[in-house]
């Protein structure tokens, strides 16, 4: 029972993105170290500007030197760059130092603000009924915000320093070149800041002339990622489902799926690489122009006589410095197109994992309830999925603590969705639920969920002293056919993988047996087994859970003297189904959730 895949996420504005990316700075303590660490390297920049504009002014004398052949000055001006070159080192250094620091600190709370959204209750389940925004979500979290956290903080980095040259040596470049004069036909004619607006005019056309060019890189990168995440998704799957692949034969069909989805990678790189020639073109261009522009901007001036050798080397100086601040954009085009695209990925995650909570907001809830007599109740309810419409034959249900009862129905009619109604994943629909005031229901699936972890921290997961007593659990596997995993309560291994099908579900059932709950729900966990294996689980829960509630739903073909009760679940013929969700990725604040009631233990 899945939600329609036609669930469309309508892409945000970049205002939105960056809005939801200040909402996940400002809620992290990481935040301030960050802010730190940004002036440290703010103070680094201006006293780098503040070289820079010693090392500007040692051109003139130098240059001078050495058209004078004064071998004296020349030695001396030597020290003087060593002494500022030296500084410009250490700063250079210590810039880089902070420049990884933010980058890892910054990755640091990127990454773990969506980790902590994700894992909101429920919200990991809902995002994977959301449509394509819910696939591979781990690369979002893991790749894409690592290289935009790579790709913000170099850009901050290197924009801000660019615009710190840039105040610093306008003013500059305005002063050395306020006394150019060009004599034309015997005409004196004087520009104040000529070289100031040449710079701006040349670095001005070719930043148009990059972006019109390289704009396309922004949707080409956001493809390419798209497909990267769709091939691992594939490879991925294929390992997980290896053994099924290989007793079907179905290497083959496998390989021609992989082979399409590399097609469809290679197909956007290449894209992509045709794109970044066409920039190159306008890039590598503008390079070679630049390396003799300023020169051809002041020679005029100088061949006049108006300025000495060292005086068109500083104006050459001066001219670079204010032409790479204005070019910053055009050396960038590429990384700023990437990092939109970065950007795009991980802001509209977010965005659809806080609306993860409206999903399907249109469509009628669900409410869930306490009983504060300790009972189970179902009125009215009815499940909407995109299949239809799943309910109970009988309107108004009360179990009772203590009480066994089967819930059964045709392959179909919903069976999973209704144990999904009753764990608070599934809300979509009407009626009430309520649950017993006070209790903790544990709900077992038909694949249960077992942690990375020592068994016996997966038999008992709440209690430290009950994880030390070797001889229980020893005992609660023995009694679910288990004891070859005696030997192995320290041993820390993907118990799913080590685990046959049967073998998971009896662990569950062990470790149902350890907590002792007062009701448990279960969704055909037993319509696997064999007759004498379910006899031996009901034979456990009757000696050691003997006052707890058992909702089991299943096919019916269990022992009815354990279950005397039985409820039917149908299809409502007419029943209008669940309509796709259209969530839109551009709303910042997460909308109201739904009303729960507490989070319910559970095996999932």
């Amino acid at each position: 029972m899945n939600a329609p895949e036609t669930t469309e996420i309508q892409a945000s504005s970049l205002s939105d993105q960056l809005a939801t990316m200040r909402q996940a700075l400002a809620g992290s303590p990481i935040t301030r170290r960050i802010a730190w660490a940004s002036a440290a390297i703010l103070a680094v920049i201006v006293a780098t500007s503040f070289g820079q504009i010693l090392l500007n002014r040692w051109n003139q004398p130098f240059y001078d030197a050495i058209q004078r052949r004064d071998v004296a000055e020349f030695l001396h001006q030597l020290v003087v760059f060593a002494a500022i070159a030296g500084g410009l080192i250490l700063l250079n250094i210590a810039q880089q130092w902070l420049n990884q620091r933010i980058k890892l600190r910054l990755r640091e709370v990127l990454t773990t603000d969506l980790i902590e959204e994700w894992m909101r209750p429920n919200r990991a389940f809902r995002l994977t009924h959301a449509g394509a925004i819910g696939v591979n979500p781990d690369q979002r979290m893991q790749q894409d915000a690592g290289h935009l956290s790579d790709l913000t903080t170099g850009l901050a980095i290197g924009f801000v320093q660019a615009l710190i040259l840039l105040v610093s040596f306008v003013g500059v470049l305005w002063t050395l070149s306020s006394g150019f004069v060009f004599h034309v036909a015997g005409h004196s004619i004087a520009i104040p800041g000529y070289m100031v607006w040449a710079a701006f005019l040349y670095a001005g056309l070719a930043s148009l002339i990059s972006w019109l060019v390289g704009r396309p890189l922004i949707e080409l990168n956001s493809d390419r990622y798209t497909r990267e995440a769709e091939l691992r998704h594939s490879m991925v799957r294929v390992n997980e489902h290896i053994d099924a692949i290989a007793l079907a034969d179905g290497e083959g069909q496998e390989k021609k799926r992989l082979s399409l989805d590399l097609g469809a990678v290679l197909t956007a790189m290449m894209r992509i690489y045709t794109a970044q020639i066409n920039l190159a073109w306008v890039t590598d261009t503008y390079g070679w122009i630049t390396v003799v522009a300023p020169i051809l901007v002041a020679a005029p001036v100088y061949f006049a006589g108006d300025i000495s050798f060292g005086g068109l080397m500083m104006a050459v100086g001066a001219f670079n410095q204010v032409h790479s601040s204005l070019k910053w954009f055009v050396n960038n085009i590429g990384a700023i197109a990437d990092w939109r695209a970065t950007l795009m990925r991980v802001a509209d995650f977010r965005l659809a994992l806080t609306e993860t909570d409206t999903l399907h907001g249109a469509e009628g809830h669900i409410e869930l309830a306490e009983n504060a007599d300790g009972s189970m109740s179902f009125e009215g309810l009815e499940i909407k999925s995109p299949d239809g419409c799943t309910r109970l034959t009988e309107d108004h249900v009360r179990i009772k603590p203590g009480e066994h009862v089967l819930v059964s129905g045709d392959p179909g009619t919903g069976k999973t969705l209704f144990f999904r109604a009753l764990a608070g994943l599934w809300p979509w629909g009407s009626g009430r639920i309520g649950m017993p005031k006070g209790e903790t229901p544990v709900f077992i699936p038909r694949t249960p969920y077992f942690p990375p972890a020592p068994l016996r921290e997966v038999l008992v997961r709440s209690s430290d002293e009950a994880r030390k007593d070797d001889a229980a659990l020893k005992a609660a596997l023995a009694e679910m056919g288990l004891d070859h995993l005696a030997g192995s309560l320290d041993r820390s291994a993907r118990w799913e993988h080590e685990l046959n099908d049967d073998e998971q579900r009896l662990l569950a059932f062990a470790r149902l047996g350890l907590e002792k709950p007062r009701w448990i729900v279960i969704d055909e966990a037993l319509d696997t087994f064999d007759g004498a294996t379910v006899k031996r689980i009901l034979a456990m829960l009757e000696k050691r859970l003997p006052e707890a509630a058992v909702v089991n739903i299943g096919r019916g073909l269990h022992n009815h003297a354990f279950f005397p009760r039985a409820l039917d679940i149908v299809k409502r013929e007419g029943g209008e189904p669940l309509r796709p969700p259209r969530m839109r990725a551009g709303a910042i604040e997460p909308p109201p959730a739904t009303p729960k009631r507490k989070k319910a233990a559970s095996s999932v």
